[in-house]
């Protein structure tokens, strides 16, 4: 989409805002028009005597009653149309925000933060003002130049205004070349700025590494070098609107001097009077809003076009896991991989070793799972799978016998709790952050779902409790309560199936058995709710009911604690080593 297209569809769909301010701005150019040919006349009536004191009067109460309204027109028409534009960049960061929410993990694998906030800023605005600013300088400096001239070669002299109209053509020339180059700095620019910008997303984020490594100074360099840049690059862009001024100005200076010299030799002659040549300066001097207007419009035109070119390729971004799903209820049943094969993309887009390879499992209501293997074996991936965050290549994946690309993604979302291995907080209180899975949870619920996570009684040792806000990403926690607050969000959940990755890791083992005590009371409560739990502790799954062992993609052990151990394979020496493990520690 071109911004012209933009522009003008959203100019359709405001048109009465857009319609108002010009009949505005057409009110500001006539009275504007009016002020020199109304100043002409009466500097005529003077030199010849015929203009009385009370007509003198009665045209400066004229001339000052014009300036009245045209300062009440121009606060007018740019509160309404700068209201309607400003809706332009609400429409783009909406449209924008919900392109992202809906894109997966595979997305955000290619894009940079930094970009994106850069996107929903700057490039935005950029955009904005094409739609605001540039539209009414555009409209107001034509208008204005359609009347003056009008003026100057039917109400003054047409000889004048021809003669001052030579000089336009190599000024037209002049913007045609400032505005090439504007276009390619501006998007230098920007993008300068979006590096700068996802550096600073990245620094804050990562400050206590930062400073953990004492990568101060050097963080500090960092920013220092491209902030200089992007300042650099917005140097240029700056020095190439600059040059409009001189290309106006001389323009300007040498259609005064044609203007003059013609225009004293008509005096001279008795061919105009002194009042229209005073007149006719007037007016060209009125045509300098115009020409800046066109640089500035031009300008912002560039910049806008910059901004768009970021901005389209993210709004038609393909969305990495397609919704186009119609059952809006999970039904009742069984959840079956059936043979299924995933692989990552490379960077450059070729495929990678298989992240699983031809795994087939079934999970009745009420089961609980284990997913169990050394790293990198697939167990995440298979969650992302069960989540669609990640679409098999090959094999099918079904729950209640439908396939899962037939639910919707808000049902199939809904039906689902997940507790990642990253556990994400927001900035807000603690409780706030568990009734996220519930909005309109009771604090007894929310109490009640923190004690089964076992984070009740390190809550209420905060001066504020429950109302403690946790800070961005939950920095003001230690990495084993946001673990047991994100459990707790997905135990408030009013769920059907439980998904952990790796969740119990930054506990304690006793911490670990009381949540999985609370979790087989919940289950036994609610004995349609299915769990997998994918872990490197294997005493998080030793009660499940399936535990399946994972190498390299592929399924290589299956079955209940028991059976495996008398495998006698990679789970049953895992299980020896992390119990003589556990008795070293205890002693």
């Amino acid at each position: 989409m071109s911004l012209a297209s933009l522009v003008g569809g959203f100019v359709l769909r405001h048109w009465k805002a857009y319609a108002s301010s010009a009949v505005m701005l057409a009110g500001v150019a006539v009275c504007t028009v009016w002020v020199p040919r109304k100043v002409g006349a009466m500097i005529d009536g003077l030199a010849a005597h015929t203009l009385s004191s009370h007509g003198l009067t009665i045209g400066i109460l004229q001339l000052l009653a014009l300036g009245v309204a045209i300062y009440v027109l121009r606060v007018s028409w740019r509160i309404r149309l700068y209201g309607a534009a400003y809706r332009l960049g609400v429409e783009l960061r909406t449209r924008l925000y919900a392109r992202l929410s809906a894109q997966g993990p595979a997305f955000y694998q290619k894009q940079r933060t930094g970009d994106l906030m850069a996107l929903a800023t700057n490039d935005i605005d950029a955009i904005e003002m094409a739609a605001g600013e540039a539209m009414l300088a555009g409209f107001d400096g034509t208008l204005t130049l359609i009347m003056v001239l009008g003026v100057m070669l039917l109400g003054v002299d047409y000889r004048l205004a021809l003669i001052a109209l030579l000089p336009f053509p190599l000024m037209g020339l002049a913007f045609w070349y400032i505005s090439r180059h504007i276009h390619t700095a501006e998007t230098d620019s920007l993008k300068r700025f979006s590096t700068l910008n996802d550096h600073v997303q990245e620094s804050l984020s990562g400050v206590r590494t930062v400073r953990a490594l004492g990568l101060e100074a050097r963080s500090s360099s960092q920013f220092s070098e491209l902030a200089g840049q992007a300042a650099d690059a917005s140097l240029t862009a700056q020095k190439w609107e600059a040059a409009y001024e001189p290309a106006v100005g001389l323009t300007l200076t040498a259609a005064s001097t044609l203007t003059l010299g013609l225009g004293g030799y008509l005096v001279w002659n008795n061919q105009l009077t002194i009042g229209a040549l005073t007149s006719f300066t007037m007016y060209l001097g009125q045509l300098i809003w115009p020409m800046f207007a066109a640089g500035w419009v031009l300008s912002l035109i560039e910049r806008g076009r910059a901004g768009l070119a970021r901005l389209q390729p993210m709004l038609d971004a393909p969305l990495t896991v397609v919704d186009e799903g119609s059952l809006t209820r999970i039904e009742d049943g069984p959840l079956v991989l059936r043979d299924v094969h995933f692989a990552y993309g490379g960077a450059s887009g070729e495929v990678t070793r298989p992240a699983l390879d031809g795994v087939s499992v079934a999970l009745r209501p009420g089961m609980t799972l284990g997913l169990v293997g050394p790293t990198g074996a697939g167990k995440s991936t298979l969650l992302r799978v069960l989540l669609r965050q990640a679409t098999p290549q090959a094999g099918a994946v079904t729950w209640g016998g439908h396939p899962l690309e037939s639910y919707q993604l808000a049902a199939l979302r809904a039906a689902t709790s997940w507790v990642p291995q990253e556990s994400f907080l927001f900035s807000a209180s603690i409780a706030e952050n568990i009734a996220l899975a519930r909005p309109g949870a009771s604090r007894a619920e929310i109490e009640q779902a923190a004690d089964m996570a076992a984070i009740h009684d390190d809550i209420l040792r905060f001066p504020q409790g429950y109302d403690t806000p946790v800070g961005e990403k939950g920095i003001t926690l230690s990495g084993g309560q946001r673990q047991r607050v994100a459990i707790a969000r997905s135990l408030l959940a009013e769920s059907s199936l439980l998904l952990m990755d790796d969740a119990l890791s930054a506990v304690d083992t006793g911490t670990e058995t009381r949540i999985l005590e609370h979790l087989a009371e919940l289950r036994a409560n609610k004995p349609e709710l299915s769990a997998i739990i994918a872990s490197h502790r294997l005493s998080a799954v030793v009660n499940a009911d399936l535990i399946v062992v994972l190498k390299e993609g592929r399924i290589v052990e299956s079955g209940d604690h028991d059976t495996l151990l008398a495998l006698d394979g990679w789970y049953a020496s895992q299980w020896r080593y992390q119990q003589l493990e556990a008795s070293l520690d205890a002693a």
